[in-house]
């Protein structure tokens, strides 16, 4: 994504290892601000047979959806993936984008999701598939990098997405 130029900011999952205690993924979660012009730029990065990519037209389909569309980049041979979501007219991804930080990883620095947009997203998955893993991605991430969590920007948005409730379950979640 460096490469490309394409906005971008790494979330779910790898951001709470980043914020919280280390756990194993097999994933990566990607928000982009994909436009047209785009989409040949990020193919070519991924051509070469070790990645799948949909073709382009799909990826052009997806970035006309106003919601935000969504894909994935598969490797071949591990079968990783890079689940892509796309910004669209999301308010959240929005808000997210202009939050989003920059670290330094190995020889690079990436751009990561701020803590507060990886614990509302959480909590929606949360919310959505009943899974404990997110509830306690979060009470890790709360116990390990609380100091730095904006809690107003945070309170604003629980309240805006009515999820004060499911946070407060993640804030009672006993880490491991």
């Amino acid at each position: 994504m460096e490469r490309t130029g394409i906005r971008y900011m790494i979330t779910g999952g790898v951001a709470s290892v980043i914020y919280g205690d280390p756990r194993f993924t097999r994933d990566i979660d990607v928000v982009l601000e994909l436009q047209g012009l785009d989409i040949p730029a990020l193919a070519a990065v991924f051509q070469g047979g070790d990645f799948y990519v949909p073709p382009v037209e799909a990826l052009e389909a997806e970035a006309a959806r106003p919601e935000g569309g969504r894909f994935n980049v598969i490797h071949r041979d591990t079968a990783l993936r890079a689940h892509i979501y796309l910004v669209g007219h999301d308010s959240l991804h929005r808000w997210a984008f202009e939050r989003r930080q920059r670290i330094p990883f190995g020889s690079i620095q990436i751009w990561v999701a701020s803590m507060e947009y990886v614990i509302l997203r959480k909590l929606q998955y949360y919310r959505d598939s009943g899974s404990d893993r997110h509830l306690r991605d979060i009470a890790m991430m709360l116990r390990i990098s609380g100091d730095a969590l904006d809690r107003d920007a945070l309170a604003t948005w629980l309240s805006r997405l009515d999820l004060a409730g499911v946070y407060l379950l993640a804030e009672r979640y006993p880490p491991a």
